[in-house]
């Protein structure tokens, strides 16, 4: 633990990704002690009021007490990032050792096929599609949205892992396994994984940011559960009662400052991974 905290002052990057996703998990769970959840919801309170004691966020024209709604809020957008993104790196990472382990398989060439195809489509584009064919769009909840996210969250890290295996295949730990008569599965597991294991824990930040992403944008366009105050449905509704002409600052800020310190979070997190994943931009002790 120790050796994990003086890497992580040294790794300053890491450290501040790190720091600013913990206060927001930290604003998401303990904050619960101090809200209603009850308030979070339309008609809890009077409409359209500034900041206050009472409201430290204030309210908007729903009724809806911003400061609770950003509490349970932030919990939502974070869980539907983890599940795209869990899902997302999670089917990239099979598909890419495949595709990897086995070059020049008929499995390869349909898996490489079929990401090349979906990493030429408008991913987003592909994402409003799928949502609005739902039976009703606007009752996606948490898990739906973090399922429907993931669609895309795919194709990249299926690429970028395939690339990796296809060096890591040819070294010679993985040549001495083989000549010891040890099978694939077991080399994939055994001597792969571990060793790419920091490379997958900077993909996960990738897949979560683009996961969130397209929740995000979905949301904004109003297509989700409209009754949950997540992040980007807060912003929908921000943009439904036209809260920049009508000057409600406070309604505006806390969800799009949210919003930039999730996604901050996420980059930096990446960013200080990859000192990690990669040996050629590892800094000196």
């Amino acid at each position: 633990m120790s050796g994990i905290l003086r890497y992580i002052r040294r790794n300053p990057t890491l450290g501040w990704g790190l720091g600013i996703l913990f206060a927001l998990i930290l604003f998401s769970t303990a904050g619960r002690l101090l809200i209603t959840e009850r308030n979070a919801y339309a008609l809890a309170t009077l409409p359209d009021q500034p900041p206050s004691w009472e409201h430290p966020f204030g309210t908007d024209t729903q009724g809806k007490d911003l400061f609770t709604g950003m509490v349970i809020g932030m919990g939502m957008t974070l869980s539907i990032g983890a599940i795209a993104g869990t899902i997302g790196l999670g089917i990239g990472t099979l598909l890419g050792f495949i595709t990897g382990y086995y070059a020049g398989s008929i499995a390869d060439s349909i898996i490489t096929a079929i990401v090349d195809i979906v990493l030429t489509l408008p991913g987003f584009f592909l994402l409003v599609l799928v949502a609005s064919t739902l039976a009703d769009p606007a009752r996606l909840d948490v898990g739906p949205m973090g399922v429907v996210a993931s669609l895309t969250a795919w194709a990249l890290p299926t690429r970028a892992i395939r690339s990796q295996v296809l060096t890591m295949r040819q070294r010679p730990f993985v040549m001495m396994a083989k000549l010891s008569a040890m099978k694939s599965p077991a080399i994939i597991l055994k001597e792969l994984v571990p060793n790419l294991a920091p490379y997958l824990a900077m993909s996960l930040a990738g897949a979560v940011y683009g996961g969130l992403m397209g929740s995000l944008g979905l949301e904004g366009l109003g297509i989700g559960n409209r009754r949950n105050p997540t992040l980007g449905m807060t912003i929908f509704w921000v943009n439904y009662y036209s809260a920049f002409m009508r000057g409600m600052w406070w309604w505006i800020l806390p969800p799009v400052i949210g919003v930039i310190l999730v996604l901050t979070s996420l980059v930096l997190i990446s960013m200080g991974l990859d000192e990690v994943a990669n040996p050629r931009v590892r800094r000196r002790v």
